[in-house]
């Protein structure tokens, strides 16, 4: 009898462990939300930007993981990933994506030359370097290994937001050339070896923002958070981010060829305008197609996790209401 009592004062304490740890999502702030639902383990697992100090004592960029068995309880963050001190560049990281492919996890990491968003909209900005370099690991908690020391974009290019797209067997690096850069910001796709080592041509440019009618048109337009997708009928869409009237907003491209080199047209209706974006889709571990997203997108601390039920009809996505 006693030693049933302590066996269950012990499952109790867990109990209260367990709960003492939890967070709803509600509470997470967070910007550019990527959540891998990971079969295999049976868990969500929610990515964030998460700067960390090093052995040296050099505080550098990184990334945490948040864990959660229904998408609504999530466990305290574990860090993941700590950036290299010997990379091309340390600062804050944005936007981390972990694709599972070919048995292994990969990081796609978009870094910046500071820690600390310094404001401005303009060329002044203090981010001289930016761009996504990949890394990777055998489990979904990291730690995650650098292939090398650069980035798998253009080191000349502001680049952000890379994400992983796999065609006719080979993976494709998909991103946003940087609208501080370039004004009118693009989203480009470039190659990669089998085993995402390095690209292994140069980038082609798909789409600018100013190509989308939704679009608010002005000297600068942003191109945020791309992400694909390909429909139950096999067309293949993009979901991506600017501002529509000055809302922070979603928006769908589609390719007229079903091929990630497109053409690329823009869809008349927006997946989402109501100050919320940099969004992906996901199955969760029922198989219901799900969108993740930020709301809203300002001001800083306030923005968080969106999650919403969407709806495939072949020819596009829309959220279900």
């Amino acid at each position: 009898m006693k030693k049933t009592l302590a066996t269950l004062s012990m499952l109790a304490v867990a109990a209260v462990a367990a709960m003492a740890q939890s967070i709803k999502l509600s509470d997470i702030n967070i910007r550019d939300p990527y959540i891998l639902a990971d079969q295999k383990t049976g868990t969500y697992y929610l990515y964030a930007s998460s700067s960390t100090k090093t052995a040296s004592g050099k505080i550098v960029g990184g990334v945490k993981a948040y864990t959660s068995k229904d998408l609504e309880n999530w466990n305290e963050a574990t860090q993941v990933f700590t950036c290299p001190e010997d990379n091309w560049i340390t600062g804050g990281v944005w936007a981390p994506e972990v694709h599972q492919y070919k048995g292994k996890y990969y990081l796609f990491a978009t870094l910046n030359t500071s820690l600390t968003w310094k404001g401005g909209k303009n060329r002044s900005t203090a981010y001289t370097y930016r761009g996504t370099q990949i890394f990777w690991s055998k489990s979904p908690l990291g730690p995650f290994k650098p292939f090398a020391t650069t980035p798998h974009t253009p080191i000349d290019q502001m680049a952000l937001d890379g994400t992983l797209w796999v065609e006719d067997g080979t993976p494709y690096i998909v991103y946003c050339h940087e609208w501080v850069e370039v004004d009118d910001g693009t989203i480009e796709c470039r190659p990669l070896k089998k085993d995402l080592s390095s690209p292994t041509a140069p980038p082609t440019r798909l789409f600018c923002a100013s190509a989308a009618e939704w679009v608010t048109k002005g000297p600068t337009m942003v191109t945020d958070g791309c992400f694909l997708y390909r429909t139950k009928t096999g067309k293949l869409l993009m979901t991506w981010s600017s501002f529509h009237n000055g809302s922070y907003a979603i928006g769908i491209a589609e390719s007229t060829t079903g091929k990630i080199i497109g053409p690329w047209k823009q869809q008349d209706d927006m997946l989402f305008s109501s100050d919320g974006g940099h969004s992906m889709i996901f199955r969760d571990l029922e198989g219901k197609l799900r969108i993740v997203f930020h709301s809203p997108n300002g001001p800083r601390g306030k923005e968080r996790a969106k999650i919403f039920e969407i709806e495939d009809l072949g020819e596009t996505i829309r959220v279900k209401q």
